[in-house]
């Protein structure tokens, strides 16, 4: 049996990298996905380091071209992908939705939203060849509309409407990805790591890159019982199903 094969977009930094050195950690040969080479190098030399069997590959989820070369340089070197986990995001602050403009939401959206289907389309062929794979997406506990548009809750206060509505929008995408592949091994899962201290927030979260990624890993990981389409992460504290709450 090959080895199982686990992809991380933007695992140069933050919760893709620190989930990359935990997958890695449980034997999966890591495939270091990082828009600059460079830094993926990097990574992957800090993640060696620890013992861990890890391959840059250099990914723009925003560049069809450079996705297309991915998959096809993964193809050509393994023949199937055990886990997919979209992690490249990236938030630019608005302080009102009436100040957003059209090149505000198409650059957020490009990369949180569009981004992660392109690329889940272009690795679903050697999803499908793995025994039992797993997709996560990064989401957000801001993608809630009933945690943000509650006065009571204290997220009332978000006003930025792109990175906000990309994870709403994931939330969906998520969902009926894993209503598609129902039927099959593949099982499709939302990350909700919660407020990580990493660059996409000025390292402001109160909680770790490695805390986030335990989530990602959790969902990576899943058991064949375990259910697809979940919402699930440090919002849900009781470990249950969070889909309902969205």
């Amino acid at each position: 049996m090959p080895n199982k094969i686990a992809l991380v977009t933007g695992a140069n930094k933050g919760i893709g990298h620190a989930t990359a050195a935990r997958l890695g950690r449980l034997g999966f040969t890591m495939l270091v996905g990082a828009r600059d080479a460079a830094r993926g190098v990097q990574a992957v030399a800090a993640l060696t380091a620890d013992g861990i069997d890890a391959r840059p590959l250099t990914l723009d989820v925003t560049d069809d071209a450079s996705i297309a070369a991915a998959a096809r340089q993964v193809e050509d070197e393994f023949e199937h992908l055990d886990v997919l986990v979209n992690n490249a995001g990236i938030a630019e602050p608005n302080p009102a939705p009436s100040q957003t403009t059209r090149a505000d939401m198409r650059q957020v959206f490009d990369v949180n939203v569009f981004g992660v289907v392109a690329v889940t389309n272009a690795f679903l062929p050697l999803l499908r060849r793995a025994e039992a794979a797993r997709i996560v997406n990064l989401s957000s506990e801001v993608g809630s509309l009933s945690a943000v548009l509650d006065p009571a809750s204290p997220m009332y206060a978000l006003t930025d409407l792109p990175y906000t509505a990309s994870k709403t929008a994931l939330n969906m995408v998520t969902g009926l990805y894993a209503k598609e592949l129902a039927g099959t091994a593949i099982k499709v899962s939302a990350a909700i790591p919660g407020y990580c201290a990493t660059d996409l927030n000025d390292h402001t979260g109160l909680r770790t890159a490695d805390d986030g990624a335990s989530v990602v890993t959790a969902l990576a990981t899943l058991p064949a019982d375990a259910p697809t389409g979940q919402y699930w992460g440090a919002l849900f504290a009781t470990g249950q199903n969070g889909a309902a709450a969205w």
